[in-house]
């Protein structure tokens, strides 16, 4: 007997379906609520097929995003075995069926027959420190897309109300830029209040720098109000946008510093945060995105696997005497993952950067390899390192 339970994950609840042996399922189909109680169901089940066959039956279901988070935590909790399937594998083993039926007890009773067809790995528990890690970096990235929406859409609003207020900062965004710009949008209010006035206000919001500082940022806003083309003509949605969009880009920043400072804190604790850092071209930010997104290195034996798990393996086609002499990658793996080694290649391949990548990144150019094709094969030579210096856990050695 080698039992083994189905289960189709949804949201809220799960169908599943119980086999005994290859070929022999045990009842009908049934389904459960995620909830202590409908988790419980599922326990009676698996409780039920272990007396009946003697052996204790695994648990196999597709990955679902977040749906499936709390029976993995139950089936951790109760040491259940379980195997979770990427669903780009269960998929094809559907499209192997004569018939198209697409129900969620079908789904279920095709996930045991692909349990009897192919050999998967039991599930290894997963760092925790390095999922709460996965999470958060994740959660940073999708605050500062949206903090990004935010600058352009602000932008379009400040070109309708004070177009000249750009380049007076060095840097737009900054909480006194903004803080300025929230009880001073017009250049009305700016003309009115006068420059004595506005050289306070600069000073105190910024009392780190100098007097004259203040006054030269003030005599530069006073200009830009006189010569403002929509001084005269503002309208006051424009106003209305303009003072939400400077909130909601403070808020933002307030969010992404708050991110920041947990990540860093949770990386810190993490070994393998400090021998990666090694590679130049890989900073803290970097650092904790590839390993929050590649999780246990033990997981891949071969640096060809961590590749293809970040999608930039080639793909292959070849067809009779046909073989394609142009290949892209696959993009099958990590997007997260891939965009962040786009990023530490930049950074690699830069003068400050390592002198390895870059004598491979010229070595590339010279044989007369297009931008992107040398950049894809710097990604590929800097995955491989990682994996050097992450199953060694030795420090990496900069030197051509």
């Amino acid at each position: 007997m080698h039992p083994v339970i189905g289960l189709d994950i949804s949201k809220g609840q799960s169908e599943g379906q119980a086999f005994l042996n290859k070929g022999q399922p045990y009842g009908k189909s049934f389904s459960f609520l995620h909830t202590q109680e409908g988790l419980e169901e599922l326990f009676n089940m698996v409780k039920t097929l272990q007396t009946d066959t003697g052996v204790s039956p695994a648990v196999i279901l597709e990955s679902t995003g977040h749906y499936h988070e709390a029976v993995i935590q139950f089936l951790k909790e109760q040491e259940i075995q379980f195997i979770v399937v990427n669903p780009l594998i269960s998929h094809q083993a559907k499209k192997s069926s004569l018939r198209k039926v697409k129900t969620d007890a079908v789904d279920a009773y095709q996930l045991c027959e692909l349990y009897y067809k192919e050999e998967f790995e039991v599930h290894k528990q997963r760092d925790i420190q390095l999922l709460d890690l996965r999470h958060l970096t994740r959660q940073f990235e999708s605050i500062t897309d949206m903090y990004v929406q935010a600058k352009l859409q602000f932008q379009a609003v400040l070109d309708q109300v004070f177009p000249e207020y750009r380049g007076i900062f060095g840097d737009l965004y900054s909480r006194i830029s903004l803080l300025l710009l929230k009880e001073f949008p017009t250049s009305e209010i700016i003309i009115k209040s006068g420059e004595a006035k506005l050289t306070d206000r600069i000073a105190c919001l910024c009392p780190s720098r100098s007097d004259r500082w203040a006054e030269e940022k003030a005599s530069l806003i006073m200009v830009a109000a006189i010569s403002n083309p929509f001084q005269k003509i503002t309208y006051q949605s424009h106003l209305i946008s303009l003072n939400l969009y400077v909130d909601l880009l403070l808020q933002y920043q307030v969010h992404l510093a708050y991110l920041e400072e947990q990540i860093d804190a949770l990386a810190t604790v993490v070994e393998e945060y400090s021998i990666i850092q090694s590679i130049p071209g890989i900073g803290n930010k970097i650092a904790a995105t590839v390993l929050s997104e590649i999780g246990e290195i033990h997981r891949f034996n071969h640096p060809k696997k961590l590749v293809a798990f970040a999608g930039i393996d080639p793909s292959v086609y070849s067809s009779g005497k046909f073989t394609a002499t142009t290949n892209r990658i696959t993009k099958r793996g990590s997007k997260r993952l891939r965009h962040t080694l786009y990023l530490a290649v930049l950074c690699g391949i830069r003068r400050s950067g390592s002198k390895k990548l870059r004598a491979f990144y010229d070595k590339k150019r010279s044989e007369g390899k297009p931008y992107r094709v040398a950049i894809i094969a710097c990604m590929n030579k800097l995955l491989h390192w990682i994996f050097a210096v992450l199953t060694r856990k030795e420090p990496f050695l900069d030197i051509v």
